[in-house]
This record gives C-alpha cells, structure tokens and sequence, in this order.
C-alpha cells in the first residue's frame, strides 16, 4: 500500500510540474551576438496538454520578433493553444531553405526575400509591416558621398535580402551596374566586421547592422539611401510564410496562429510597450536592450484593425503589388504574377473575424 501511495505521490508531482511549462512557447538560446546556428533550437520542455508545436524562424532584431515575442511573453499563442520554438537565422534566403528542408514550419521575412515567394517558393499568409530599417552605407573616408562614387569601390552585400534590392536600385539611379562595382557577398555579421575593419568602401545592411556601423564609423558614414529612398518604387513589406505544403495541411493553425499575432500587434502598437517588448527581445537575443530599443522606429506598426481595413479597401494589396513590380524591374521576377498565387488572404480575414 506504501509502495502504491508513493507511486500516486510521485505522479501528482510530475503533473504539478509540466502544468507550469509556461505559456505555450519556448526558444533556442542564440550564439553570441545575437544569432543560433541556423536550423538548431534548444526547446523547453512540453507543455501539459496537446498543444500545436511548431517551429518559426526568426532575425535577430526588433521588426522580426516584436510579435512573435509579444505574442509568447503575453501568453497570445497559449491561448490558441499553440506551442512556439524560435529558432535564429540571419537572413530571409536561408530561412526558406530550412523551410524547404523541413526543420522550420513558419517564417519571418524582410522585403528582398520576397522575390522567392513570388516565384512559387512559398505562401505568405499575414502581413507584418512596411519597413525603413535597411540602407546602403558609404565611407567618406574611402571616396564615397553620394551614389555615383561607388564606381570602383568593394561593397558588401548579402544576396536575396531587401537591402540588396536597395543597392540594385543605387546603382541604377547612378548609372552603375553590378559589373562597375566590386560586389562581396557576405552575411551581415561579416559585413559590420569588413566595414569597421577597413576592408570596404560600403555596405548594404539591415538593422541592428546599420546602428552597429554608425555607432563605431560615426560622421564618416554616409547613408546614401533606405526603403523609403524607394518607397513608391518597391515597397519595404515584411511577412510571415510558409510552404505551399504546409499551407495547404495547417490552414486552421495558421489562423490560429495569426489571431495571436493580431493581438501582438495591437500590444506592439501602442509605443508605451516599446520598452518592455525591447527587454524580451533583449532577453532573447543576448542583444544589449538599449540596442533593441533603438530598432523600435524600423517600421510603421499597425493595429491588427488598421491592417484588415488596409486589406478591405486595396491598400496592402497595392503595396505588394509596387513590392513586386520593383523585382519586375530589377530583373528578379521575370513576369507579373497575380497576387492571389502567393497571398492566403483568407488566413488574414479569417484571423479577423
């Protein structure tokens, strides 16, 4: 009988235990600076009950994760009964590749990698935001004040992100192209190293890149141009995605997922929070917060009713639209593609309801 009680003691404990697995969401724990190796997560332990797991990618800054962080510190996904795992990437190209690989359900993108959406690689199903945290930089210090002064220069640049499509862009309006200029492809860790190490004349970068770069290069750092440089010709949306596949199996979890991120945005709105969110990033990241902090005007932030309303009356549609005619026009979309082929509009409105 003693044997038997202990046993009935033991397993009360356990389940006391797993109920206070939290709120429905657990992360990887990023390598200094900000960033895990791509495609590793170091999960929590599970929560009572069945909940939907799954695995989102993410960059280390304030845009990418102010609503997914939100979403898990408030509790907004445990409420869809929705178990998150975060997992850091540095860029939008390699998220989707994981995504294609398996180990990644949804991801967050910036504007550049959009282009892959559109050519069929993956589904966007909710609008994020429109950006202005990307820009291209030059050193006065190494011959560069304005566009046309890239001629000849070392330029770093990470391939398929949106600060990419700026510097196509840069390069056009000045009469350049790729071939008049000394393009090196690295990730944006690498690019902050070569700029402040002497090693390049200038740099497409993203935030927190950018402030990293003025915050040691000071006044001899020259933005020669951000999204908004380029706002009517290729607008800076950011998105959540995921595969056609994925899409297709999991239409009730996304909306699901996207209600929370809904209530994230209406929270992220008010600039009151922009505090407290910094530190859960902060957290997150092993980024210094004030550093977070700083992000916090990257992008306009709607409210998930300001959103829908841009859904009913066109605007969001022709925002995407100008986004995509920018790739028409830089050569990475070959030709017009109806929106709808890559848009779950319906996830959005059904998440709205």
């Amino acid at each position: 009988m003693k044997k038997i009680l202990a046993l009935v003691l033991v397993l009360a404990l356990a389940l006391t235990l797993a109920a206070c697995g939290g709120n429905g969401a657990s992360s990887s724990t990023p390598a200094a600076g900000g960033s895990s190796a791509a495609g590793s997560s170091t999960p929590a332990s599970e929560p009572a009950g069945e909940m939907d797991v799954v695995n989102v990618a993410y960059m280390a800054n304030y845009a990418s994760l102010v609503e997914v962080c939100t979403a898990m510190e408030k509790g907004y996904f445990a409420d869809e009964n929705i178990e998150v795992k975060l997992t850091a990437f540095q860029d939008g190209p390699t998220i989707i590749a994981a995504m294609e690989s398996g180990s990644i359900d949804i991801g967050y993108i910036g504007s550049g990698a959009h282009k892959l959406a559109i050519n069929g690689q993956c589904k966007i199903f909710c609008f994020a935001h429109v950006g202005n945290g990307d820009a291209v930089m030059g050193l006065k210090s190494k011959g560069v004040e304005t566009a046309a002064d890239l001629k000849g220069k070392t330029i770093g640049y990470a391939p398929g992100t949106s600060s990419e499509t700026i510097l196509k862009q840069v390069l056009a309006d000045a009469g350049l192209s790729e071939s008049d200029v000394n393009l090196m492809s690295m990730d944006a860790d690498g690019i902050v190293t070569a700029m402040i190490g002497d090693s390049l004349d200038a740099a497409a970068l993203w935030s927190p890149s950018t402030l990293k770069v003025e915050e040691e290069l000071g006044g001899d750092v020259v933005t020669l141009a951000d999204n908004l440089t380029y706002a009517d010709q290729a607008a800076s949306i950011s998105s959540w995605i995921v595969m056609p596949s994925y899409a297709e199996a999991n239409h009730d979890l996304l909306v699901r997922f996207t209600r929370a991120l809904y209530k994230a945005k209406d929270y992220r709105a008010d600039m009151s929070n922009a505090d407290e969110i910094s530190g859960y990033i902060a957290t997150l990241t092993g980024l210094d917060k004030d550093t977070v902090y700083a992000q916090r005007g990257d992008a306009e932030w709607l409210t998930s009713e300001e959103m829908l309303a841009q859904i009913e009356d066109g605007t969001l549609a022709a925002m995407y639209q100008t986004q995509q005619n920018g790739f028409i026009a830089t050569g990475d979309v070959a030709a017009e593609v109806p929106l709808e082929d890559y848009i779950l509009w319906d996830v959005m409105e059904e998440a709205g309801a």
